[in-house]
């Protein structure tokens, strides 16, 4: 992976978030919402452009270097709605001219006879959450495709897409490492050159998290949980996509260059319901949010101009903190030189010399600091040790 300014390079995103889906998967705690009457496309495409334009009043002298479409369920938009939405983007800011723009769908017959028309309108590279190779777990997740079907629609995507990706789910209800190493090892060959591979969590407030509370949903024990992770990263470094991410596999040059943007603690818009950003205003980071609700969002913006409904100036320490939070989920690690301007201070270097000790982290040869593959799955405990 090529790096510019140790990961420093200026970098901006931005984020559309498109919050309606067809139904609730039960494992989901994403801000996404069911309509059965038909969605008022051209009126969430004014407000669209109403906060891109609100957006770009207070971030002058951007240089756009991806877009992504995330939800929700995008892919249920028009192509001409998409369209839109690039077209106000591109009137506010400068686009780089290699600028990634990144569209979530969905593997359905139905979706998929957009693809065509989503590239016409300036998306270059799509993500589907295809979940699953097996269609009895595309029932349990709750999954309106077949396992033929998304594998039609990653075909589809090939063919008009440069770059694509899809997403599996992982450490599902009943998985065998066995199991799982038949199914991955299928997926790797219609991967291209990026795939997301994520363990099921089971998120609070979803139906997964009842039926787990009732103990009717089992996962994977942890020994288990760790013989299917192991076997995710051996299989994917065989096929040539190891992992960048810790849950994001890609071969050298084609990872996500939107994803990289959050992960190296670069500047964001988020637009739409329910998006966050992190902008750099008056000399600080500030996080943003906007109204979650879909209605309560569009007549917001329609008053207001923007659907902001909180932003904070972070403090130093809570930079610091996010930039090791996420820098360490990279393959590629975390400048400590970075840290120690955002911080105020460096890191602890007896916990680092610690953590090294014990085989969770290492320092490369131009310095970065990085997790492991044995720290990866003990991840969250390297980040409070060191942020401590």
């Amino acid at each position: 992976m090529q790096r510019a300014d140790r990961n420093d390079a200026p970098a901006f995103g931005v984020y559309v978030h498109w919050p309606f889906c067809l139904s609730k998967c039960p494992y989901c705690d994403f801000n996404s919402h069911v309509r059965h009457a038909a969605v008022d496309e051209a009126r969430f495409t004014r407000a669209f452009g109403a906060e891109i334009s609100a957006t770009a009043a207070r971030l002058p002298a951007r240089t756009v270097s991806t877009i992504f479409f995330g939800g929700g369920t995008p892919s249920l938009m028009q192509p001409a709605t998409v369209g839109a939405i690039l077209d106000a983007v591109a009137r506010h800011w400068p686009i780089d001219p290699d600028v990634e723009v990144t569209l979530e769908a969905n593997p359905t017959s139905v979706e998929a006879t957009r693809f065509r028309g989503f590239r016409a309108a300036g998306v270059n590279r799509v993500s589907l959450g295809v979940q699953a190779l097996d269609d009895g777990a595309l029932k349990e997740l709750g999954r309106l495709h077949s396992a033929r079907e998304a594998l039609a629609a990653v075909a589809l995507a090939r063919s008009i897409f440069d770059r694509y990706s899809f997403d599996l789910i992982y450490a599902r209800p009943g998985q065998t490492p066995q199991a799982w190493a038949a199914e991955l090892t299928r997926a790797v060959v219609e991967a291209g050159e990026h795939l997301s591979l994520y363990q099921l969590t089971i998120e609070q407030d979803t139906p997964f998290a009842a039926l787990y509370a009732a103990g009717k949903l089992v996962v994977p024990d942890d020994d288990t949980a760790r013989a299917l992770y192991d076997t995710t990263q051996a299989i994917c470094a065989r096929a040539g996509l190891p992992a960048y991410e810790i849950s994001n596999h890609a071969r050298p040059g084609a990872e996500c260059r939107h994803n990289l943007v959050y992960w190296r603690a670069q500047e964001y818009a988020g637009i739409g319901p329910g998006a966050h950003g992190r902008l750099e205003v008056a000399g600080g980071r500030h996080a943003t949010a906007t109204e979650k609700r879909p209605e309560s969002w569009l007549m917001r913006v329609e008053s207001l101009g923007h659907g902001v409904v909180s932003e904070e100036a972070l403090t130093r320490e809570q930079v610091a903190d996010e930039f090791l939070l996420m820098g360490l989920r990279l393959a590629e690690g975390i400048d400590p030189a970075r840290y120690a301007r955002l911080a105020g201070r460096p890191l602890d270097p007896r916990r680092i010399a610690l953590l090294r000790e014990q085989g969770a982290v290492e320092t490369t040869a131009n310095g970065m600091l990085r997790v492991t593959l044995a720290g990866f799955p003990v991840l969250d405990a390297v980040v409070a040790d060191l942020a401590a």
